[in-house]
């Protein structure tokens, strides 16, 4: 009754700014932005835990529809000419080849992740938690990216050659640029696929904060529970 009191009298007598003050004010199910910015990292963590670890895992990103790597628009031409020549399977083992070392990449990198979610801090956290269904990933990947791709790009870098990716675009690329009359490439596949690894990273990380704001069971801590509680109820 008090809580009403307050925002019968608020609406009485406050135009539309005063007004939306009051109401920022009011308690928030007890919860502290503070706590809300911790519900929304252990969202995040959750990502990390359930859904980015599946990208290190054989064929991670290359049997997943959601963050598969496909070639670069440059690159494009060099798969039809390959297979123009016969050399399908040539141009299907370099198409492999940048998606294993994205997941071999991820296995190494997934505590600069975590690292990140850790630090990150939320302005608004209450926005956020009412905001889209991957509101939180996206403050995360708009706050990090620079950062990460910065520590993450040597990564990808060191995996080309751990899986053997480098050897292989390399005579992928001397067959292409062999065939008579076609335009010569050298392309920065490090940068591509470190772009497009930390974008897969981001898209599975987005897929749990879906499912913790849709489905009561996937909020597995007592935080959790409490902060989207509040989404629930908005």
């Amino acid at each position: 009754m008090k809580k009403i009191a307050v925002f019968l009298i608020a609406l009485a007598f406050t135009g539309c700014a005063e007004l939306q003050n009051v109401i920022n004010q009011l308690p928030q199910g007890g919860l502290t932005q503070e706590q809300i910015g911790s519900g929304l990292r252990q969202a995040l963590d959750n990502g990390i835990q359930h859904q980015v670890t599946k990208l290190t895992s054989k064929d991670g990103f290359y049997k997943n529809d959601l963050v598969k790597i496909l070639l670069p628009e440059e690159l494009q031409a060099v798969d039809k000419g390959l297979r123009s020549i016969g050399l399908g399977n040539l141009a299907d083992e370099g198409l492999k080849a940048i998606n294993r070392t994205a997941e071999d990449a991820v296995k190494t990198a997934t505590p600069i992740f975590v690292n990140a979610v850790k630090e990150i801090t939320f302005n608004d956290a209450k926005n956020i938690l009412l905001g889209a269904d991957n509101a939180a990933t996206n403050y995360l990947q708009g706050k990090t990216t620079s950062a990460l791709y910065s520590e993450f790009n040597p990564v990808i870098k060191n995996s080309f050659a751990k899986v053997g990716a480098d050897k292989i675009w390399s005579n992928i690329i001397s067959k292409y640029n062999s065939i008579p009359f076609v335009n010569k490439v050298n392309p920065d596949l490090t940068d591509y696929v470190t772009t497009k690894a930390l974008e897969g990273v981001f898209t599975m990380i987005a897929v749990e904060e879906k499912g913790i704001r849709e489905k009561v069971g996937l909020r597995d801590t007592p935080l959790l529970r409490q902060v989207f509680a509040l989404q629930d109820n908005r």
